[in-house]
């Protein structure tokens, strides 16, 4: 009988949050539409960030290596947190977990000298960096 009260009083403890927080939201939605201006004009839809009014267009074409370093970060990012997690259980895990851990760093080490003997790691455009390469000679 007592396993039956405390679900019910659970159950009910969690209705009643539910109605609370549907309550609050309802009260900041009206309060804000009651007290909220309804003036029309000019600029009122215009969008206001910072304190800086917007010149141009929303619509920005950034270059593919933008997402191409933004990729890399995440990859490289999440790897860190295997290593981490690994580095957590070391003593669990051993020397086979060592080994495995080596191996997936040697991976990572392969993975970062490709991108770098591509290229996709170079920000600056190919024109800047004959430049540089001319002015060093």
């Amino acid at each position: 009988m007592s396993e039956s009260i405390s679900l019910l009083t659970h159950n009910w403890s969690f209705a009643v949050f539910l109605l609370g927080v549907v309550g609050l939201i309802a009260f900041m939605l009206g309060v804000s539409s009651l007290l909220g201006s309804k003036a029309v004009g000019r600029s009122k839809n215009d969008p206001f960030e910072s304190g800086i009014v917007p010149t141009g267009g929303a619509r920005l074409r950034l270059s593919a290596k933008f997402y191409l370093v933004a990729m890399l970060f995440v990859i490289f990012d999440v790897e860190a947190l295997f290593l981490f997690a690994w580095s957590v259980s070391i003593r669990e895990s051993g020397w086979a977990g060592f080994v495995e851990a080596s191996i997936f760093i040697a991976i990572l080490l392969a993975g970062l000298v490709y991108l770098w003997r591509i290229g996709a790691l170079d920000w600056a455009p190919a024109s800047r960096r004959e430049r540089q390469a001319k002015s060093k000679q």
